[in-house]
């Protein structure tokens, strides 16, 4: 995309991989050459396809341990860009991919459009997401008057009149409303839709690729799987790895991090996908439905965009194992026509991202 405009792109962290990430590439390949702000890099982190970029990292880049306990320093983040001053950079355009503090930045009269992954999390739903990470009351109740401050703060920077919301779902778009008061317009998050094809067949397993953390509910999922007796394996790592093994049956299987050029084969070969958890957008659904597969998710968040009830899946109602148990059971997957699984897909493909968020870029600049 050559649009002549002089373009800075902001992203809140750059030291860990995931669907934030694969915006900000899709970012970069539309806009070579534009910087990339951000509080810290952990280049040896990241893929090395990043070294080659522009990327400018703040004073937090110094922090001890940052880059692996990045959590410990989130009251740092808004003050890092409150204080990453742009206004006399001469830029056309600021683009910032959020889900924390970096919409924050000094942009004076230059136009912003904010990409939302979400409103920051920890910070408007402080109190679930910190049930989930399970803080310690003292730490909660330290913390309340920090949330405040913060919450004033982002409430504040959102507010600017040069400042344009795109929201990445429904949901998103909704709790923008609810947190800032401010109207956006939707632009579905890219997905690389054309590297998932369908298989001849399918076996007999059903798949969850995931990140193994709390708020992905996977415990649900196995829950769910070893009172049906039902194969499930779940490719991913993360720190809840040993703890769901302990809870795992005989028919769970871990496959740990699975190679991307072995993704697609294994979504196509499943029998269906499961998505237990509320996301914000959520991309497997969609490399699932692209590779022929039907989903079978939580109702709610960013699933109600993506997954066509009756159609390329099935939503189970509540956030419980005996739900999704009752749904996986009732499901009849050889019912789902690959076909209607890959055109639902093809909605969220990468040209379909650019081409919509090329349109909110003229409305605000013209």
């Amino acid at each position: 995309m050559k649009t002549g405009l002089n373009i800075a792109l902001l992203h809140d962290w750059l030291n860990q991989f995931g669907g934030a990430e694969r915006v900000l590439e899709s970012l970069v390949e539309m806009f070579p050459g534009a910087p990339v702000y951000t509080s810290m890099y952990w280049r040896a982190g990241m893929p090395a396809t990043y070294r080659a970029w522009d990327i400018r990292a703040t004073w937090m880049d110094c922090l001890p341990g940052i880059y692996r306990h990045h959590q410990a320093y989130f009251p740092l983040y808004a003050l890092a860009f409150a204080r990453l001053d742009l206004r006399a950079a001469g830029y056309d355009l600021i683009l910032s991919n959020k889900s924390g503090f970096c919409h924050g930045v000094r942009a004076g009269e230059t136009p912003h459009l904010c990409y939302c992954l979400a409103p920051t999390r920890y910070v408007w739903e402080f109190e679930s997401y910190a049930a989930r990470e399970n803080l310690p009351a003292a730490a909660r109740l330290a913390l309340q008057p920090v949330i405040a401050a913060l919450r004033r703060w982002d409430y504040r920077v959102a507010q600017r009149p040069t400042t344009r919301f795109v929201a990445i779902s429904t949901e998103i778009q909704a709790r923008i409303r609810r947190y800032y008061g401010r109207e956006a317009a939707i632009v579905y998050p890219p997905v690389d839709v054309a590297r998932f094809q369908p298989a001849a067949g399918h076996d007999a397993y059903y798949l969850i690729v995931s990140r193994l953390v709390p708020y992905k509910r996977i415990d649900l999922a196995i829950r769910a799987f070893n009172q049906l007796g039902l194969p499930l394996w779940i490719a991913g790592a993360g720190r809840d790895r040993a703890a769901l093994e302990a809870l795992a049956g005989p028919t769970i299987r871990f496959l740990g991090r699975v190679p991307e050029a072995d993704l697609p084969g294994l979504m196509a070969r499943c029998k269906a996908f499961v998505f237990p958890g509320r996301e914000d957008f959520g991309l497997t659904p969609v490399e699932a439905q692209a590779a022929g597969r039907p989903v079978i998710a939580y109702g709610a968040g960013g699933a109600l965009d993506t997954v066509i009830a009756r159609e390329t899946g099935a939503f189970f109602s509540e956030p419980t194992a005996d739900a999704l148990a009752a749904t996986v059971a009732g499901f009849d997957a050889g019912a789902v026509d690959a076909r209607d699984c890959q055109r639902n897909a093809a909605r969220f493909s990468a040209e379909r991202f650019c081409e919509a968020l090329q349109v909110q870029i003229a409305a605000l600049v013209g």
